[in-house]
């Protein structure tokens, strides 16, 4: 079941919105619902990344400049 939300969109933003649906023969509901799930897609997938990196030790910053510096890489 679809849910009513007011968003307030960038003039820009909106016209730009608007024009894709347009040429997609869609409607702005549905481009904004389709963003949404994929950066929630997104962030599911960090968020499982995070957890399965977290027994894995943490390296410095700078050994890790350091080692791309010894590759050949910086």
């Amino acid at each position: 079941m679809l849910r009513r939300a007011t968003v307030y969109l960038e003039p820009r933003i909106h016209q730009a919105v608007k024009i894709k649906a347009a040429q997609m023969d869609s409607t702005v509901s549905d481009l904004v619902n389709e963003a949404l799930k994929l950066s929630l897609r997104e962030d599911a997938i960090d968020l499982q990344a995070i957890r399965e990196r977290k027994r894995e030790p943490a390296r410095s910053f700078e050994a890790v400049v350091a080692d791309l510096k010894r590759d050949g890489l910086l």
